[in-house]
């Protein structure tokens, strides 16, 4: 189990993610539109680099849901591989089966 600290981290990070994704969508649209004058591009760069540095999506962490791991979680499950081979052997997850070959 992670520990909680670092747990709670990720989820602030998350909601700052979200809270800021629309506003650094338009900045980050204005400073790759090369029809704007560079003046105007300067200034959504530094109002870009003014918002808080743990709302770049790039700083968050996949973090397994049950036990907080960083390390080996699958996407598509949101779990870390060994809480996934421990319900899968359980057959609680459709569709998954041991391989053998």
């Amino acid at each position: 189990m992670a520990k909680l600290s670092l747990i709670n981290r990720e989820k602030k990070r998350a909601a700052l993610v979200k809270k800021y994704s629309a506003k650094r969508d338009a900045l980050n649209k204005i400073v790759k539109d090369q029809s704007v004058s560079e003046a105007e591009r300067y200034e959504a760069r530094l109002k870009l680099q003014a918002l808080p540095r743990n709302a770049n999506p790039t700083r968050q962490r996949n973090r397994c849901e049950l036990t907080g791991r960083p390390r080996g979680t699958f996407r598509l499950f949101g779990l870390a591989r060994n809480k996934i081979r421990e319900i899968a052997m359980r057959g609680e997850i459709p569709g998954i089966t041991k391989a053998s070959w």
